[in-house]
């Protein structure tokens, strides 16, 4: 026991010597430090190596303030906290989840009266333990589990769980198909409703090769994600393949700024009743997501996706049984539905603590015209654009504030429409 260390202060200050802040945003130099990481002590080589374990989330800390170096370096074991309570009002046709501005989820028909609504919430905080075995060895392993409270009434809610072990990625993660880096900061726990985000089960191996590890790989299943609305010929039946996602990353400035290529196909089962048997649909989505420096402290982020039966990887879309749809012609077929979002956005980091960004995204559907459902095709998402601003401030290592707006427009088949605006205020503590 007495080559086992307490690391907290020490994390704290090699953090700031590192320039790996508490909110990754700031740099998203990943690559580079893994270079560097020989260079250094056994204290900052624990403080990368959990940073480097930990997924990549903008605006979360990832590095605990207290974590414990093993005996001769065999493992290092972190377990941290962010305290984050955020106070928020809507007004137009309020969101009813205080956390995720979703544009889909704008009531369209809001009851006279309810134009406005005030909320708190602390549920976006979590716990979560990080553990790296062997490190810097071949047969590393690495062990993340992450917990908030966004169920209801503060249920725990699994956030992440999952093992890394030489390029295999395996648990309860992001899809393969998700580029969790390429999206700036912000206070709404969602983020862009064009956002290509999906956690589920699922296994990949990514591999990084070139001179200076500059190109990365990854290839993966993921379990089936299936939201489709039915016309009265076809039922919904248990889906039997996975969704196989695969990218391609070139980096550059030290990882400072990357572009990913990334592709899914998937195979969407529903039951054809007339015919008494099991379909097939094949669906398939193209991506392009990255971050770029451009200038002094200013930073692009970017992502441009498009594809026919992906609904359910888009954020805004996710639930909204857009993946297959009732074909007009046919009562007893369903289409795979088409589908494109986009978003750009820019950061600019005025100093270390203080940091802005804007955003503007964007969701369009083409489904066709059916009649033969019980869900109506007028009442169904036509598009959405979702624009932000907010400031954050580092008040030290451990606290942050910010502010944000955020402004939400729905459009429907019919052409009805309705849209919130949502201002919100945050305070942040991480342990």
């Amino acid at each position: 026991m007495k080559n086992i260390y307490i690391l907290s202060a020490s994390l704290l200050m090699f953090g700031a010597t590192l320039q790996i802040s508490a909110h990754p945003q700031e740099t998203g130099n990943y690559e580079e430090v893994s270079i560097k990481i020989d260079q250094f002590n056994d204290t900052t080589k624990t403080f990368i190596t959990l940073h480097e374990n930990a997924p990549r989330i903008k605006g979360t800390p990832d590095v605990p303030r207290f974590a414990v170096h093993g005996k001769e370096g065999k493992y290092y074991m972190g377990i941290g906290a962010n305290i984050k309570a955020v106070g928020l009002y809507d007004f137009g046709s309020p969101i009813s989840n205080d956390n995720l501005f979703t544009t889909s989820a704008i009531p369209m028909n809001s009851a006279p009266g309810n134009g406005g609504e005030f909320n708190f919430s602390a549920q976006q905080s979590n716990i979560y333990l990080n553990v790296v075995a062997l490190p810097g060895s071949k047969n590393q392993l690495g062990a993340y589990v992450s917990i908030n409270f966004i169920g209801d009434g503060y249920a725990p809610n699994l956030q992440l769980a999952y093992l890394k072990y030489r390029g295999f990625t395996a648990g309860y993660n992001y899809s393969l198909f998700t580029d969790a880096a390429a999206s700036p900061a912000t206070i709404d726990y969602e983020g862009p409703n064009a956002f290509t985000c999906q956690i589920h089960g699922n296994i990949y191996y990514e591999h990084p090769f070139g001179n200076k590890k500059e190109w990365k790989a990854g290839i993966g299943i993921d379990m089936p994600a299936m939201s489709s609305t039915y016309s009265t010929n076809t039922a919904a039946v248990t889906q039997r393949v996975p969704d196989i996602p695969f990218y391609i990353q070139r980096s550059w400035c030290g990882g400072k700024g990357w572009l990913r290529l990334s592709g899914i196909v998937r195979n969407l089962y529903y039951r054809n009743e007339s015919a008494q048997k099991n379909v097939d649909r094949v669906g398939w989505g193209i991506k392009a997501s990255g971050m770029t420096p451009v200038a002094g402290g200013l930073t692009a982020y970017y992502q441009a996706v498009y594809g026919k039966g992906i609904a359910s990887y888009i954020q805004d879309l996710g639930g909204t049984g857009m993946d297959l749809m009732p074909d007009p012609d046919n009562a007893s077929r369903l289409d795979a539905v088409k589908a494109w979002g986009g978003f750009g956005a820019l950061q600019y980091n005025f100093s270390p603590k203080l940091s802005c960004t804007a955003i503007y995204s964007h969701v369009r559907t083409y489904a066709k015209q059916y009649a033969d459902s019980s869900v109506p095709w007028k009442t169904g998402y036509k598009y959405a654009q979702y624009i932000l601003g907010n400031v954050f401030y580092n008040v030290n290592s451990i606290v942050q504030v910010g502010v944000e707006y955020i402004y939400g427009r729905r459009v429907d088949f019919d052409g009805s429409q309705a849209h919130d605006n949502r201002l919100q205020a945050m305070l942040q503590v991480s342990f």
